[in-house]
């Protein structure tokens, strides 16, 4: 994490060895303090003098012994002890998924992994603005929009390879979860090939969160046992539109706007009604979400002005929302009026 204190012109004593505490020493220095550096318990590991007295001692754990006699002086006199974790492993890299954009639905893995960074590669769809009070890492946007790929799946691949090879620790934060269409295999491969270390934390998929945050189930008691998700960037041939109709269940497409037109006519072609409810779910979880709900054979003019990022929900479950909402906002109404009541 990010230190929320004001340290300018401050001097901070950081404790432990160099490569334990290369990434306090970068967050200290982040928060403005004047950074001495001790990297073995008997002082032999430090160039030039020391503070006399430091405003702070941070101490990394480092796994060496001896450094307790130092720090309990250091709290004896009065110097406040700070204990700070070990910089993460050097030379490997870490698959982030980082859900559908908000950092209240990270993961506890992904934000240890995000502090423990040394170089972060980052998409648009990850929760991005956040990443200066997650980490004190170099932070590089690698993030590709329809379109318009300003780095491509290759080069960013090579980046995180040259970038582990020169002994960082690379976390690579993509939206969502990094095997559901996040190339996150492609990734992975790369690293394996390269001989770099490489793990995978999985992310909140948008196919559920974002239908969940407009109070749609993917699933629901006596109306949908299943859902299909479906890539929404290429148009579904007409063998893969006849299969998903006649599946049942949910369907979730993701960044589906696009092809949205093709996908309502292929699916009424391929036998689907036309009155089967449809909702478009636009930035989930971001400031301007919004949901547009029709009919299949109307979305495609009601969803004129909708726009990615967006997950499309196909299914009675639809419906289950619709009648939540109805039920939640005649709740509201009674509660008005109780309360308008109370009052005269």
């Amino acid at each position: 994490m990010q230190l929320s204190i004001d340290l300018t012109g401050r001097e901070v004593l950081i404790t432990g060895s160099d490569s334990a505490a290369r990434q306090a020493v970068r967050r200290y220095e982040a928060a403005g303090a004047v950074v001495y550096r001790l990297s073995t318990p008997h002082g032999a590991g430090h160039d030039g003098p020391l503070p006399e007295r430091p405003f702070l001692v941070a101490a990394v754990n480092d796994g060496q012994p001896g450094w307790e006699g130092l720090l309990e002086r250091c709290r004896a006199t009065g110097i406040p002890v700070s204990a700070e974790p070990a910089a993460g492993p050097a030379g490997q890299v870490t698959l982030v998924g980082g859900g559908p954009g908000t950092t209240e639905l990270l993961t506890v893995a992904a934000v240890n992994a995000l502090r423990d960074a040394d170089v972060v590669f980052y998409d648009r769809l990850a929760p991005y603005q956040e990443l200066p009070s997650l980490t004190s890492a170099e932070l590089v946007d690698v993030g590709k929009k329809p379109g318009h790929h300003k780095v491509s799946q290759g080069d960013i691949e090579k980046l995180m390879v040259e970038s582990a090879l020169a002994g960082n620790n690379v976390v690579r934060l993509k939206g969502g979860d990094p095997y559901v269409f996040g190339r996150g295999g492609e990734e992975v491969a790369s690293c394996v090939a390269a001989g770099v270390p490489v793990r995978v934390i999985s992310g909140v998929t948008s196919a559920i969160s974002v239908p969940a945050a407009a109070g749609i189930p993917v699933t629901h008691r006596e109306v949908s046992h299943m859902f299909t998700v479906v890539s929404g960037h290429a148009p579904l041939t007409e063998q893969e539109l006849t299969h998903l109709a006649g599946l049942g269940g949910t369907i979730v497409v993701l960044m589906g706007i696009g092809t949205l037109h093709h996908l309502a006519a292929g699916l009424r072609r391929a036998g689907m009604r036309a009155d089967m409810p449809m909702a478009v779910v636009e930035r989930g979880y971001r400031p301007g979400q919004r949901t547009t709900i029709a009919e299949l054979g109307t979305i495609a003019s009601a969803a004129a002005g909708c726009s990615n990022p967006a997950v499309l929900v196909i299914g009675e479950v639809v419906r289950v929302a619709e009648a939540n909402r109805g039920h939640a906002e005649a709740a509201a109404d009674l509660d008005r009026l109780a309360a308008s009541l109370l009052e005269s």
